[in-house]
């Protein structure tokens, strides 16, 4: 199954841009028909846990307004949110319905930087019908394979990263999400903003590490396709028929019993075995 997702790297102030963003999906939504749209990671408030004048109970309603009325999934960026005497860094995910069917929580804040936020402590995924498991991660997530690995081993066909980077470690990033897609064998979609916000540099990167979509550092508004067959593809035969990664970690009897592992859909990856047609370079 092919999923259509509009990809919003906008050019946004400090803090205070809720109205830009309904505007900017308002017409968007005019104009095109998607799966699923995602913004970048506090796109509404910035940075700053201490305002509770911008945090997920105020803006939660409407954007589910927004998902409902034009019929498509929404992941509006992240918020910060209070449970009971924390705050942490959550990312919703709306269906079609309205429905927050998820919440994502940043499992690893930008410490020491990102001050007075909680880490998360369980991984997300969610299902998309007809198409698998999409996991969740929240900027520094990034730099962390072990949450790359642990979302891959759960089944998740793609990763999605709303990111809010301003530094001149961004083109590292971009490196970073080539290597996670290639090692996990699925898509990683990574949302930057820009203005005064990000320094874009938004990037989509395919199973076997290719590069879908790169923005430049200007406001990017763009429709990307991802394919769950073409993950399961790779996953059974290896990135351009070579290495099987997945499989590999799979069946190594040390790693099994360190991870959580969704082993009906692992199995169903079959036998860690040659494929019929293979790369006509002999290695080994």
């Amino acid at each position: 199954m092919k999923l259509k997702i509009g990809c919003f790297q906008l050019a946004l102030k400090k803090t205070d841009n809720f109205e830009l963003i309904i505007k900017k999906l308002n017409n968007f939504l005019s104009k095109n028909s998607v799966d699923i749209i995602i913004l970048s990671e506090l796109a509404v408030g910035g940075a700053g846990a201490k305002n509770e004048r911008f945090y997920l109970d105020n803006y939660i309603d409407k954007f589910s307004d927004v998902a409902l009325k034009n019929n498509t999934w929404l992941i509006p960026g992240t918020f910060y949110e209070q449970v009971e005497d924390k705050i942490f860094n959550v990312a919703p995910v709306i269906n079609n319905m309205g429905q927050v069917i998820t919440k994502a929580y940043k499992m690893f804040p930008w410490l020491p930087y990102e001050e007075n936020v909680e880490m998360g402590n369980q991984f997300c995924t969610f299902e998309y019908p007809g198409f698998g498991n999409i996991g969740i991660h929240i900027c520094y997530d990034l730099w962390f394979p072990e949450s790359s690995r642990q979302l891959s081993l759960s089944g998740s066909i793609a990763i999605v990263n709303p990111t809010l980077t301003p530094t001149k470690d961004r083109d590292i990033e971009t490196i970073m999400v080539r290597a996670t897609a290639a090692q996990q064998q699925l898509y990683y979609i990574d949302i930057n903003s820009t203005g005064e916000q990000g320094n874009g540099l938004s990037i989509i990167s395919d199973p076997c590490g290719e590069v879908i979509h790169q923005s430049s550092d200007s406001e990017d508004i763009f429709i990307i396709e991802i394919c769950s067959d073409y993950v399961e593809e790779v996953r059974k035969e290896g990135m351009y028929k070579l290495g099987q990664p997945i499989k590999s970690f799979r069946d190594h009897p040390y790693f099994r019993n360190s991870y959580t592992m969704n082993s009906e859909y692992l199995d169903s990856l079959g036998k860690l075995k040659k494929p019929d047609k293979q790369w006509n370079h002999q290695i080994y």
